[in-house]
Formats: structure tokens, C-alpha cells, sequence
């Protein structure tokens, strides 16, 4: 009886063992898998801050990244057109042109459209088969069936989405949601960063713009102009010549500077 008893524990042994070994290589896949997803949002993190101004060059690397790191056919970037009211693709690494052509979305329309306009993650298990789904048939002939789209978010405003599509049946875990949550946020920072940045570069370049202009017309007052006149003057050359104003004021400063000059070297 004793030697019956030892012999099924070893049994148990054994089996709980090869149960714990198994559970360890899960643990050891699960902390690769994490590892991974670290080294790539790092990837995107010093991209986003390393190449601002540089802004489909990042995009086009955070699509790339996203694919690989969640096992998605497609991965896409849309961004909101205000004026339209619409989305946009503004990056994708897909290589089909049927997908890249595809006619924009209105806000509140499709599942990109709802995840912008309800501000939340919205998933989908077959967008073939959800009428929700504003092309279905191009869908179908490209192989694509599960589907989340999570809104990018800047200054509390969203400016865009970034979809994943995947070529099977996904059931998106939360995990993966946060994870894409978290991409989406690094691409909406540098397009948001980089929309400041030319805002800023435009203000600076009308700021500059009026002051040359602004001299030009002094120089052209002096000479009997007035200063409607001096304005509509500098408008019909920049007209004429097909030249941005700045260049017509600047070019009167410059000839204003050199006839000074001129005229002190014939005082000497």
C-alpha cells in the first residue's frame, strides 16, 4: 500500500512539474513580448522627439512599428480635416493602393469615424459583416476582418485616429488597447508639436513680412506716395513679377541702401 501511494505521488510530482514549467515558459514568452513593446514604444518615443519637423518620416515609422509590434495586417493613421469635417489618410505601410485610395470618412461615420467622434477605442470582430462599416467590399478583397481604431488625442482635442486591421478573427485584449492607446498619443504629440511649430514660423515670417513692407512703404511715402498707394504698388509688382511681396520690399530697401551709399562716396 505504501510503496502504491509513493508511486502516485511521484506521478503528481511529476505532473505538477511539467505544469510549472509550462507556466514558466509562459511567463518567459509573456516577458519577451513586453520587452519588445517596450523597445518599440522607445523607438517611437525617441523618434517623435529626435525628427520633429520631419512629420511623415514619423508617421510613416509609427505605422511600420505598430504593424510589426501587434501582428496587424494593416495599420493606418487618419487625421481630422476641419474644414471638411472629414478623415484623412496620412499614413499607412500598407502597399495596396485600393486601401491608400479609399474615399475620406466623415466624422461620426465608419468605426474611425465613431472612435473620433465618441473619443473612446472602438473594436470590431469582422468589419465585414458590420453594417457600421463603411467598406465592407474593400474589406473583403483585401482579407481584412478584425479592426480597432483608437482616437489620438492632443491639448484635449482629437486630431485623428490609428486603426490596426488584423487578416483573422482578434478579440483585442485590453492590453493591446492601452498599448495602442499609448502609440496613438506618441503620434499625436508630434503632429501636434509640429503643427505649433510652423504656426509659429508662419506668425514669425508675417511678422517680418510687415516690417520690410512697412519700410518699403516709408521709402516709397518720401518719393510722394501715399500710403494707399505705396500699398497698391507693391501689391501690382509682387502681381507682376510673380514675387512675394517681402522680395518687392526688400528689393526697394536694398536699392534705398545703395543709393545712400552712393550719395555719401559723391559728398566725399
Amino acid at each position: 500500500m505504501k510503496k502504491k501511494i509513493k508511486k502516485y505521488n511521484t506521478k503528481n510530482l511529476l505532473k505538477q512539474l511539467q505544469q510549472k514549467e509550462q507556466e514558466i515558459n509562459q511567463l518567459k514568452e509573456l516577458l519577451q513580448q513586453k520587452d519588445s513593446e517596450i523597445e518599440k514604444l522607445s523607438t517611437i518615443s525617441q523618434s517623435v522627439t529626435q525628427n520633429l519637423g520631419n512629420i511623415d518620416e514619423i508617421l510613416s515609422m509609427i505605422v511600420k512599428i505598430t504593424s510589426e509590434l501587434l501582428n496587424t495586417k494593416i495599420c493606418s493613421i487618419m487625421l481630422v480635416d476641419e474644414k471638411k469635417q472629414e478623415l484623412v489618410i496620412k499614413a499607412t505601410q500598407s502597399l495596396d493602393e485600393m486601401y491608400k485610395n479609399k474615399p475620406n470618412i466623415k466624422i461620426g461615420q465608419s468605426i474611425s469615424g465613431l472612435a473620433v467622434k465618441e473619443f473612446r477605442p472602438v473594436a470590431v470582430l469582422d468589419v465585414t459583416k458590420d453594417p457600421r462599416y463603411a467598406y465592407p467590399e474593400i474589406a473583403k478583397k483585401l482579407g481584412l476582418v478584425s479592426m480597432l481604431a483608437v482616437p489620438m488625442f492632443f491639448q484635449n482635442k482629437v486630431i485623428g485616429v490609428l486603426n490596426v486591421y488584423t487578416s483573422e478573427e482578434h478579440m483585442f485584449t485590453q492590453s493591446e488597447i492601452n498599448v495602442l492607446q499609448m502609440i496613438s498619443n506618441q503620434a499625436a504629440l508630434a503632429i501636434g508639436t509640429n503643427n505649433l511649430v510652423e504656426e509659429i514660423a508662419k506668425t514669425k515670417e508675417e511678422l517680418e513680412t510687415r516690417k520690410l513692407v512697412d519700410r518699403a512703404k516709408g521709402i516709397l511715402m518720401k518719393r510722394g506716395f501715399t500710403e494707399e498707394e505705396a500699398h497698391r504698388f507693391l501689391q501690382k509688382k509682387s502681381m507682376d513679377t510673380r514675387k512675394p511681396i517681402k522680395e518687392i520690399a526688400n528689393a526697394i530697401i536694398l536699392s534705398e541702401e545703395i543709393q545712400e551709399i552712393l550719395s555719401e562716396e559723391i559728398e566725399e
